[in-house]
């Protein structure tokens, strides 16, 4: 049996403000921060070592695996960056308030836009100063794969050949593996691993800083699955 650790990062400044944060670059909050220690001593506690990490390129991922591998003393370990394993990319939206924009467009698009897999936010275009196209950080990137909008499926679409070209053959290896990233890649992740429908992973919502283990057997099949506490 191995076992897979997932965490949602901290809880950042925009989530503090409850603002649509996509992949804009915003930094944890003092709270997150802690929150990051907090879930490495939790795993420290309960006796997990990692051989490997991932996280997305986004530095509230990056920093939140920091402080739970510092709380480990596993600083030493690789920890390999992907934008496959961004958040969801929410064009126009982000940096909105939530209830300013609940207000504006109503409860039920809003609930549409966030949670259902198949449902677009209002696009950006590539003048904007959020198209991901002006950072250094995604110069390798090719021009279908800069968003100006994305739904929940391409965030699958785009994060599960991660999963097989990277994250699988480390299991594979034998290799104690953490990821940590964001609500909506992590929704993706966890939609194929359980093979959820739809319906049942717009119902799914994960905590800040919680350390999600899977059991899965040889064939990377789960036997279960549970919160850390």
């Amino acid at each position: 049996m191995q076992k897979l650790v997932l965490i949602r990062h901290g809880e950042s400044l925009w989530n503090k403000e409850n603002r649509f944060t996509g992949w804009e670059d915003v930094d944890l909050s003092e709270e997150g921060l802690q929150q990051a220690k907090n879930a490495g001593q939790l795993l420290k506690k309960h006796g997990y070592t990692f051989d490997m990490g991932f996280t997305s390129v986004l530095k509230r991922s990056i920093k939140t695996m920091h402080f739970v591998l510092e709380e480990l003393d596993h600083l030493w370990i690789p920890v390999r960056k992907s934008w496959r394993l961004n958040e969801r990319f929410y064009g126009a939206l982000q940096g909105l308030n939530k209830d300013e924009t609940v207000a504006k467009y109503g409860e039920e698009q809003v609930h549409k836009w966030r949670r259902d897999p198949h449902e677009h936010p209002p696009a950006i275009t590539e003048q904007d100063d959020r198209f991901p196209g002006h950072y250094l950080r995604y110069n390798d990137l090719t021009y279908r794969e800069l968003p100006l909008t994305e739904n929940l499926s391409e965030t699958m679409d785009r994060a599960l050949p991660f999963w097989h070209e990277h994250i699988v053959p480390a299991i594979r290896q034998d290799q104690k593996v953490i990821i940590c990233a964001h609500g909506n890649s992590l929704r993706a992740l966890i939609q194929y691993i359980e093979n959820l429908s739809d319906e049942q992973v717009t119902k799914l919502d994960i905590p800040t800083a919680t350390p999600w283990v899977y059991e899965l057997d040889d064939r990377l099949n789960q036997i279960g699955h549970y919160y850390l506490e």
